[in-house]
C-alpha cells in the first residue's frame, strides 16, 4: 500500500492534536498531580467500588487525559501518575499508535490497578511498558460494584472512564507507558 501524501498529513496532524491539551510545555508535575487529583476524586465518587479496589492495589496508575483522534491514521497521548498507598511516587506518559478505518476524535481517562506486587514491580522496571493479555478490562458499571472475586485472579485491572467525542468507544490495546520527568 502507498502512503500518500494526504496520509502522511492527516497522520501527523493526528499526532499534533493527540498532544494537545495534556500539559506539554505545562508547569509539569503540579498540572499532572492536579488532574490526577480531580481524577481520582470523580472515579471514587462516580463508581464507588473502586475506592475498595484502589486500598487493595498494589499500586494505581491515573492517566486523567487521554486525546486520541483518528482519520485513517490514528494516535493518542496523555500524561499520568503512579501512585502507591495514595502517594505519588512516578510520573508516565502513554502513547499509541493505530492505522485502519477510523476517523474522529475523544478524550478520556483511565486507570490501571496493579494488584499484585509483582504486577506492579514488573512495571516499574520496564523501561517501557505496553497493555497486553495479563490485563483485564473493566466498565465502568463494573467499577461501581467490582468485587473482590473479580481482583483475586487479574493481576491488573483497567478502567476505560469519562469518554468524550466522536469515536465509538475507547480501548487500551497497544498503549505503551514511559516513565517521564515532567
Amino acid at each position: 500500500m502507498m502512503m500518500t501524501r494526504r496520509g502522511l498529513m492527516v497522520g501527523a496532524g493526528a499526532f499534533a492534536l493527540a498532544a494537545c491539551n495534556n500539559g506539554i510545555g505545562s508547569n509539569g508535575a503540579s498540572q499532572i498531580e492536579a488532574r490526577v487529583a480531580a481524577t481520582e476524586s470523580f472515579l471514587f465518587s462516580q463508581y464507588p467500588g473502586t475506592r475498595d479496589l484502589a486500598s487493595r492495589a498494589a499500586g494505581v496508575l491515573y492517566m486523567p487525559l487521554m486525546t486520541e483522534v483518528g482519520a485513517g491514521f490514528g494516535g493518542a497521548f496523555g500524561r499520568g501518575a503512579l501512585r502507591i498507598q495514595g502517594a505519588t511516587v512516578d510520573y508516565y506518559a502513554a502513547a499509541k499508535g493505530s492505522f485502519g478505518l477510523q476517523i474522529g476524535a475523544q478524550q478520556y481517562a483511565h486507570a490501571l490497578f496493579f494488584m499484585t506486587p509483582d504486577s506492579l514491580e514488573k512495571f516499574r522496571r520496564s523501561s517501557g511498558w505496553a497493555v497486553g493479555a495479563d490485563v483485564r478490562y473493566a466498565s465502568p458499571e463494573e467499577g461501581a460494584s467490582i468485587g473482590k472475586e473479580s481482583t483475586e485472579l487479574n493481576d491488573v485491572i483497567a478502567l476505560v472512564f469519562g469518554q468524550q467525542g466522536l469515536i465509538a468507544g475507547a480501548s487500551l490495546a497497544g498503549v505503551k507507558y514511559t516513565r517521564i520527568i515532567p
